[in-house]
Formats: structure tokens, sequence, C-alpha cells
């Protein structure tokens, strides 16, 4: 009986360092792209505003498998790979707003200053 137990004992433990195994792929190339794009950006277009990669670098760093392993290893934070995805999800999105409310406040701005009505109602009187 205890034969059995310990074989599917270690099927689990087998089918679960496989699925983390295969999770570090999609964690590792969103941390590159993200993370090195982010930090391009920077080099490139400098650290203002603060969407000029800021977000991506910080989406890429909390999606990077290093940092839970840092986390769990120095303070001895657990940090589980849902919420690891949850967290860079939340940056990129973060980012992504903060982008579209940029573009949206230049727009207005550009209609303020050169006279364009943008309310449908107050153009037609």
């Amino acid at each position: 009986m205890s034969d059995e137990t310990t074989i599917s004992e270690s099927k689990v433990v087998a089918r679960g360092r496989w699925s983390e195994n295969l999770a570090l792929i999609p964690s590792w190339i969103w941390t590159i792209m993200a993370g090195g794009g982010g930090l391009l950006l920077l080099f490139e277009k400098g650290p203002l505003p603060l969407t000029n990669g800021w977000f991506a670098l910080m989406s890429g760093i909390s999606a990077c498998p290093l940092t839970s392993w840092l986390l769990k290893k120095y303070p001895g934070i657990l940090f589980s790979g849902r919420m690891q995805f949850g967290a860079a999800l939340a940056f990129f999105i973060a980012g992504r707003l903060a982008l579209a409310y940029g573009h949206w406040r230049s727009i207005r701005t550009l209609a303020k200053e050169t006279s364009i009505c943008l309310d449908p109602q107050r153009s037609l009187q």
C-alpha cells in the first residue's frame, strides 16, 4: 500500500515540476520583451514622461522568475506564479491607461489651442 502511495505522490511531484518548468518559458519571454523593451525606451527617450518605458520595465521585472526566487530567498516572501502574472499584467494595463490618458490629454490641448470643438452638440450651434 505504501508503494502505491509513493508512486502516486512522485507522479504528482513530477507533474508539478513539469508545469513549473513549462511556465518559466512565457515568464522569461515576457521579462525579455517587456523589461528589455522598457529599458531600451528609457535609454532612447529618457526617463520622462513616466510612460517612456517605466511601466513596461516594471511589468518585465515583476514577471521575471528571478524576482520570485530572490523574494523567496532573502526576505522570505512567497510570490506565487499567479500573483506574479497578475502584477505584471497590472503594470502593463496601468501603462496602457497612462499612455491613453496622455494621448487624450494632448489631443484635448491641441483642440483648445486650435479652437476645434470636441463636443458635437456645441459645434452644431
